[in-house]
């Protein structure tokens, strides 16, 4: 992917659908149709190892196969490119840089599911990719594929593009249906899962943009390749981006084997500076922060899982030796805060009183036991809620206070300002 992204970067002039069919662009997908039976390409995605790269990590073949192909009602697709996770930017260079393999891999999950239509629903902040993303769609309607009988075939899909209005917990599978639907982004109780009952009450398949960009390598060049590129149970590449404090930030496709060092000092050509690493998150603001002492995991989903924290959506945060872990903590705190939907109290009451007691704490009026009030207030977030907003928000939260306790009693010590610094 990494490759055929760089083409455009090369080209910027060039017109997209050109450049991509030159790389040989729908090939696959007109193949698949032509010659593949559906369940063909569900097994391949299965055996391929793909997981769901947008932050569940599910494998996504399995999780086409739980959709119902016989209720008598239609199937949709929605494709989730709401990216809200604070640290991830990499399906905005999909978006933007190569459409086209986000269509193709479209058509290819459609088909092998029954779909014929599809939802993308984009960050209402993304100017240019909403553009981009409009723009291949009409390119792609123009040369018939999609509409009505693709690649001279009897299969019909359409694709439309939706814009979210800025809220965090439109990334909650079920809270972008419910603002699909035109309602309040607040997520859904489950069971039913949108499997089963999701958009419109039908039965509906929800996949990440970078997820779905995949497809086509893998029905391209097989199962068995791309599972050979990961590492465990998390097959073939994915894009990590990385920011913070190193000197080469940006995106880099790298295969799931790789450690969270070598992405950092060899990708990402270490920290700015020369200074020393004090913390990383390994997949997005969620994630639990790791010490300089943990950066040898490998970044596939079940590596992360076993140390105490997750791939989540790839986006890597790198913080040196001059940060507050405190002030950090604060900034993270206060977005679960604001982005909290409000519908359930744990979530609506705990990321705000946490982050009121970390303001007062960082404007020098810290008390003895803040700490452990924090510690306690923590513990009732996660699992308590209808969505997962308020579990990563506890990871990430109970990480800081456990790992850099000693910064935190040093500012309650020493009644430093933070604010007046």
């Amino acid at each position: 992917m990494e490759k055929l992204i760089s083409k455009f970067f090369e080209m910027p002039n060039a017109n997209v659908l050109s450049v991509y069919l030159a790389e040989g662009g729908y090939e696959t997908a007109k193949r698949a149709l032509r010659e593949m039976k559906p369940d063909e390409i569900e097994s391949e995605v299965k055996k391929s190892n793909l997981r769901g790269l947008g932050g569940a990590g599910f494998n996504c073949g399995m999780k086409w196969s739980f959709v119902p192909r016989n209720t008598g009602q239609p199937i949709y697709l929605v494709v989730n490119a709401d990216e809200g996770e604070p640290g991830t930017f990499k399906d905005k260079y999909i978006m933007m840089h190569c459409p086209h393999l986000l269509i193709e891999g479209m058509i290819l999950a459609a088909y092998a599911v029954g779909i014929h239509k599809a939802y993308i629903y984009i960050r209402g902040e993304y100017e240019l990719p909403y553009v981009k993303l409009n723009a291949a769609a009409r390119e792609a309607y123009e040369h018939s594929f999609l509409g009505k009988n693709i690649f001279g075939t009897k299969f019909n899909f359409d694709v439309v593009i939706h814009r979210g209005a800025g809220a965090y917990i439109c990334g909650e599978e079920t809270g972008l249906l419910e603002s699909l639907e035109g309602k309040k982004g607040f997520p859904r109780l489950k069971p039913p899962f949108p499997a089963v009952v999701g958009l419109f009450g039908c039965p509906t398949v929800i996949n990440n943009v970078e997820t779905l960009a995949y497809l086509p390598f893998i029905i391209k060049r097989g199962s068995e390749w791309f599972a050979g590129l990961g590492s465990g149970r998390s097959g073939g590449m994915r894009l990590f981006s990385v920011s913070g404090h190193v000197k080469e930030p940006g995106v880099y496709e790298l295969p799931m084997s790789v450690t969270l060092r070598e992405v950092i000092y060899e990708h990402a050509g270490g920290i700015r500076f020369d200074r020393k690493l004090k913390a990383a998150i390994p997949g997005g603001l969620s994630a639990a922060v790791l010490t300089p002492n943990e950066i040898d995991v490998k970044m596939d989903f079940d590596s992360l899982k076993a140390i105490g924290t997750m791939g989540g959506s790839g986006g890597v945060i790198v913080m040196d030796e001059t940060t507050s872990m405190v002030d950090a903590l604060r900034v993270t705190m206060q977005f679960f805060d604001h982005e909290s939907c409000g519908q359930c109290t744990p979530c609506r009451e705990g990321t705000g009183w946490i982050y009121r007691i970390l303001k007062r704490l960082i404007s020098g009026k810290g008390r003895p036991d803040d700490i452990d009030n924090l510690l306690n207030i923590g513990a009732y977030l996660g699992g308590t809620t209808i969505c997962a907003l308020a579990d990563g928000a506890q990871m990430a939260f109970l990480s800081y206070l456990r790992k850099f306790r000693s910064e935190f009693e040093a500012v309650i010590s020493k009644k430093e300002n933070y604010a007046n610094a």
